[in-house]
Order: C-alpha cells, then structure tokens, then sequence
C-alpha cells in the first residue's frame, strides 16, 4: 500500500506540473545549484590552505565541491632542486579537500612555466639530453601522481602548450624531447595511478586556430591509446570578449571529439586590458594609472554588466551539461585573484562572484538564477522549484524508500531529482 501511494503521488506531482503544492526553497549555495550537472570549484592559495584565512575557507566549504590549487603543485613548489621534494603545502592541501568531501583537482604536471631551469640543464649547466629529460619527467610524475594515488581525482599533465595559431609551442621540452612529451607525460601519468582522470588544459581556447591546434592534440592523443579524459578551457575572460557564441562552439567543438570539458579557471576581468587577450603568466608592464580606474570599488553599472556576463556563461554551461564534468573560478573572492598584480602589479580587479569582504555580488545572485527558474527543453517545461518539491516530498513522506520509478517524461527530471545515467525520454526514471 506504501508503494502504491508513492507511485500515485509522484504520478499526480508529474502530470500536474504546473502546480507547486508548497514551493521548496531555491538554491542558496553554487555546488546545490549545479549538483548533478558539474562540480563547482575555486582555485585555493597558502592562507587558505593553511587556515589563516578562516573567512575565505567558510566560502569554500559552504558554496563549493572542489578545489583546485594555485600553486602549491606546481614543479617549482614541490620538486625546487634536483632529489629535493617538498609535499609540506601539497599535502595540507590534499588533506583540506579530504576533509572536506571535494572532488580535487591536482595543477599541474608538465609545463614550460614556474619549472626551475636545473630541470633542463645536467651538472655542468649545459642542456640536458633527450633520454635525461624524459626520466626526470618520468621520475617527477612518478613521485608526484603516486604520491596522492586514490586521494587527487584529477590532473592537468600538460598545460599551455599551444601556441595562438594553433602550433605547438616551442618551449625546452618541446625543443628537447620533441612533440612527443606530451603523449609520454600522459602515459607517465596514467602509469602512476590508472584509475585517475587525466586532463589537457589552455587558455584562448575560444579562438578557432587554437582550438583546432587543440583538437589536433586531443585526436593524436587518442590514436596513441593515452587516456585523455578532459579538455580544460581556462575561461579568463573580459566583459565583452570571448562571445557566448565563441564558448558554446568551443564547448561543442572539443566535446565532439569524445572527451569532457572542464571550465578550469574561470574568471571575468573588468579592467581594461593592457594588450589583448591572453593568460601569459611571464608577461608584465608597468602601473599605470590608466588601467586602474576602480580602486576604490566597482561601479553599479559595471557590477551589473558583469552580473550579465557571467549569467550568460553559466547559461552556456548549464545548457551542454551533459559535456561539462566541472566549472572552476579561478579564486575564491576578489582579493585573492592573479589579476590584482597581472599584468600590472597593484591594480584593483574585481572578477570572482565574491568580493574583498568576502560577501556575494550581484554575479553570484545572478548565476544561481540561471537555473532557479525554469528549465526548458524541447519545448517541455517544468519548474525548478516544483522538482525540488517532489524531492522534498520523497524524503519527508517516504524517507525509507531506496529508489521510486518517477511516471514523468521530462527529460530533465531524471539530472533534476540527482539522478545519474537517466533513462531517455519516455522511459522510467528512477528517484534514489
């Protein structure tokens, strides 16, 4: 009889969608908003990792799912002299995202910055060897990866190794070992731990000669046999530039090839560039005052177009959900962002969804809204607040009932109610 009332229930809410019998509370934090279509995640520094910097690890445990690090991975942190590895922040880091149930992300393997040069030069200071280079690679990932085998979910091996036109970039692992590290770096770190996710990961990915260049990459990849697994689109982005149409067919473009797409440092900047588009750590200019107009805090109207922007990119992301497995801001409030000191040092910026008092701005409201409303889909539209009713109503009613078949053909019900490998329109779902 129990059974039997549930089943009728969720057939009533079902065919009465159009009616919220006591309409549950929309999503107040970023990781519900998007629970069961991708992780959300920040990218966490020292102070944040360390605990002294309590108000921005309260953010990070109550809005996100993830974490990737800024730079407590990177080769020059954990590997600065040659047999010398110090785990000491990689470790805490690790042990934070543990503690905290979070899908963690490690940054980065194999790339041609913040690599100290004795990686590249033998004893004597003259250029290392081909095979010399490919084992101390080999050893570095080696005792890297192995290290948190079965505790990091994710690696970016290799980064920025494009060019903007789409070509390799010559860096010295490119011009010692030759085009080939790449495959070998991925097989290096699919052999340290074969069960972990294993990305590439670029910037300006939105521009179509890089993107080719990086779909040429991801299809050579696979012909070797190397388990790619994602392709990582920064997403440093300026208010008016890349188009929402440029990232959507970038979304597209590089899921076409059978992989996943990560958005793995997201971040808007409102300031006005100093050159163009780029994420080119090794750049820098001069201050100028020019390229600082808001020390003093954002402008409403400015707040608002930002608050648009990233609406319209996370609308972007939650449309082609079924591709994208992550979306990461590149920091956790305003005060903590590479932007403040790059290119110009001591500039004011403003690109996260929290600001320097760590409380949320307009942005943030206006992403939880891209999926608080509505849903639309083939012209099939139900109400987000009504499907979390019908979830509220399964765990109050029925809260020992393992899973319910769910007599609705939405086929967005199934990702909705926190479903995973939701049957096709027409078919049973099944509410667990």
């Amino acid at each position: 009889m129990r059974l039997y009332r549930c089943l009728l229930f969720v057939s009533t809410v079902c065919l009465w969608g159009s009616v919220v019998l006591a309409q549950a509370p929309a999503p107040t934090t970023l990781k519900d908003a998007f629970r069961g279509a991708f992780v959300i995640g920040a990218a966490v520094n020292v102070d944040q990792i360390t605990g002294k910097d309590a108000r921005g690890d309260a953010i990070l445990v109550q809005q996100f799912n993830s974490i990737s690090p800024e730079n407590v991975l990177k080769w020059e942190v954990v590997h600065p002299r040659p047999g010398v590895y110090d785990f000491t922040m990689a470790d805490k880091y690790v042990e934070f995202g543990l503690k905290n149930h979070m899908f963690i992300v490690g940054h980065n393997l194999c790339w041609h910055s913040q690599t100290p040069g004795w990686v590249f030069k033998d004893e004597k200071g003259d250029p290392i060897t081909r095979g010399a280079l490919l084992q101390r690679l080999h050893n570095h990932i080696q005792t890297v990866v192995g290290r948190y085998k079965g505790k990091i979910d994710s690696w970016d091996v290799v980064n920025e190794a494009l060019n903007e036109d789409g070509t390799l970039r010559q860096s010295p692992w490119m011009k010692i070992i030759g085009e080939d590290y790449i495959v070998k770096a991925f097989q290096f770190a699919h052999e340290a731990d074969p069960n972990v996710q294993l990305n590439y990961n670029d910037y300006n990915l939105e521009t179509p000669a890089k993107r080719k260049g990086a779909i040429a990459l991801v299809k050579k990849l696979q012909a070797a046999g190397v388990p790619i697994a994602v392709v990582g689109d920064q997403g440093h982005m300026q208010l008016d530039a890349p188009s929402v149409a440029d990232e959507e067919a970038t979304i597209t473009d590089l899921a076409a090839t059978g992989v996943k797409v990560a958005i793995t440092e997201l971040d808007i900047d409102v300031l006005p560039s100093a050159w163009g588009q780029t994420a080119d750590v090794s750049l820098h200019i001069r201050e100028n005052p020019k390229l600082n107009p808001y020390p003093n805090g954002l402008p409403d109207d400015v707040q608002q177009r930002l608050a648009k922007r990233y609406a319209d990119l996370f609308a972007v992301y939650w449309k082609h959900r079924d591709v994208i497995n992550r979306v990461t801001l590149w920091g956790v409030t305003d005060k903590q962002s590479w932007l403040n000191d790059w290119p110009v040092l001591g500039r004011s910026s403003y690109p996260l969804l929290f600001d320097r008092d760590g409380k949320p701005k307009p942005a943030f409201a206006a992403v939880l809204k891209t999926v608080a409303d509505w849903v639309v889909r083939r012209h099939n539209t139900v109400p987000i607040s009504f499907l979390a009713q019908v979830r509220h109503e399964r765990d109050r009613r029925w809260p020992s009932i393992v899973s319910l078949p769910i007599l609705c053909d939405h086929p967005d019900i199934g990702l909705l109610l926190g479903l995973k490998n939701t049957p096709a329109v027409g078919a049973a779902a099944f509410l667990r």
